[in-house]
């Protein structure tokens, strides 16, 4: 018979609850203690390690359906968008008209972080700390993203990504969404170039210029802890503050872009499947939507088509959800990466073998060449680069031309819907082929007035009458720039901006 004792049996007292979290409890006690003695530690940085406790307490899905609700961010209100952007922006809109959408911009972000972040939100003030300090733009716009999903939930779409599917259709109908949490898409499948020097981090990764998550997201708040302990770290490294940490443009892949965010969702897949290994064979050449835990990982055709790798295909592939415009992707501009004197970037191969195999031959070879044989090199550059800009300035023109067109059929297409319809002012070839069928009555009048205007000029040379445009110009004897062309009658030119449903915060 076993002594009995004051303190026996007194675990199996306890309510089951409090003994599975015992332990737990026992190991924040040591952490806090260990943290309280550091003198290395600032109160700042304590009250981070409470904030990130009570924020791991809390991160899971508090719903068990997706927030219908469309997020972008841009640097202006959507009712200053430029005509591209308002033309992306409204096929969210008309594709979904039971959600939500909302755009946030360089004038009201902060407000949003600050106020569900902030000690009257979730209560994260490293998270309002580090947002304020951040100067790189790229950065914050990634951690905003992130940030949103994790506050609200939704589907964040990059202002230059158009709808092409209802978000509906996203997900397959034998997948139950109570069993989701978070729907992404592969975006770079090529790992022949693993290990390659350059390419190898950024040749498997999913994609983040869209994205649909339930609120409250644990994989979300993964990113979003990972993205601070980085910037913590370069700012460390850099013996810096936070605002003025210099990056490169691998710095962004890895620490706030695609590669951050695939580290991310393969560690909480690992997470929440107890794999200890989650191998990309997983996702090559995936031809099919699979389900990993609670994370839907869709096939690289959902929201990468048209690349020209990773088997994409294009746009018009049935499985395509979304079309990536890249036009408001202009942030490796500011951070620099490598790119050969000579032969320039590898990542401008865009994943072609032949064009990688090339690129790492030239430039191994390169120190090798004579002075002269370098000149060579680099005038051929120089007029490749020329051809470039040429090519890059005639395709904007085109990207004009076409939009021109675009806002005037719809422009015609609402003015034909009026009641009664509107015609809009025929081309010149309609109005010489109305002058010719307007008989022989209308001739002899044309004839009469032309004679009796003739003779109110007592002999002056006859002005000639010219047709330009959908109005008429009379011209004098000698040309003159003062002549203006005389517009015919029109009514007011219908706004498209009109008929957009545009919530703004």
């Amino acid at each position: 018979m076993k002594a009995s004792s004051p303190t026996y049996g007194f675990p199996a007292r306890l309510p089951k609850q409090i003994q599975r979290a015992l332990p737990i409890y026992l190991a924040l006690i040591l952490v806090v203690v260990f943290f309280w003695t550091a003198e290395s530690v600032s109160s700042f940085r304590l009250a981070v390690v409470w904030d990130r406790v009570r924020a791991y307490q809390t991160s899971s899905v508090v719903t068990t359906t997706f927030t219908k609700k469309i997020w972008q961010t841009w640097k202006i209100d959507p009712l200053e968008f430029e005509d591209r952007d308002l033309t992306r922006a409204r096929s969210w809109t008309s594709k979904n008209p039971g959600y939500r959408y909302e755009v946030l911009t360089d004038g009201n972000d902060l407000h949003y972080v600050e106020t569900n972040f902030g000690p009257a939100g979730l209560n994260r003030p490293d998270i309002v700390y580090f947002y304020k300090s951040l100067t790189a733009k790229i950065i914050k716009a990634d951690l905003l993203r992130y940030l949103i999903l994790y506050n609200e939930g939704g589907v964040y779409a990059d202002i230059d990504v158009e709808a092409l599917k209802p978000i509906d259709e996203w997900i397959p109908p034998h997948f139950d969404k109570a069993d989701l949490d978070l729907v992404i898409s592969v975006e770079i499948d090529e790992p022949a170039f693993v290990n390659h020097t350059i390419l190898g981090p950024k040749s498997q990764s999913f994609c983040q210029w869209t994205i649909m998550s339930k609120p409250r997201n644990p994989a979300i708040l993964l990113i979003i802890n990972n993205v601070i302990d980085w910037l913590t770290e370069v700012a460390r490294a850099q013996n810096v503050h936070v605002a003025e940490i210099q990056l490169n443009f691998d710095d962004v892949l890895s620490g706030t872009g695609p590669s951050a965010f695939t580290t991310a969702m393969l560690s909480e897949m690992k997470r929440q499947t107890g794999m200890k290994h989650i191998p990309w064979s997983t996702f090559h050449n995936l031809t099919e939507p699979t389900l990993i835990g609670r994370i839907l990982v869709l096939t690289v055709h959902a929201f990468a088509s048209g690349q020209g790798h990773s088997n994409s295909g294009t746009h018009d592939d049935p499985r395509a959800l979304v079309k990536h415009h890249y036009h408001a992707s202009k942030w490796p501009d500011r951070h620099p990466r490598y790119s050969h004197p000579g032969y320039g970037m590898v990542e401008e191969c865009n994943w072609k073998p032949d064009c990688v195999a090339a690129w790492d031959n030239n430039t191994a070879i390169y120190p090798t060449l004579s002075e002269e044989e370098k000149e060579e090199v680099l005038a051929a550059k120089k007029l490749v680069d020329e051809e470039r800009e040429r090519k890059e300035e005639e395709d904007k023109q085109n990207r004009e031309r076409e939009d021109r067109e675009r806002r005037d059929n719809e422009i015609r297409e609402q003015c034909a819907k009026l009641d009664p319809p509107f015609e809009m002012p025929k081309p010149p070839e309609h109005h010489e082929e109305e002058n010719q069928n307007n008989g022989d009555q209308n001739q002899d009048q044309n004839n009469g007035d032309q004679s009796q205007k003739q003779n109110q000029n007592n002999g002056e040379q006859k002005p000639e009458e010219h047709q330009q445009g959908d109005g008429w110009m009379l011209l004098q004897d000698k040309p003159s720039e003062e002549h203006k062309e005389v517009e015919p009658p029109h009514i007011a030119p219908i706004d498209p901006k009109l008929d957009m449903k545009i919530a703004t915060s």
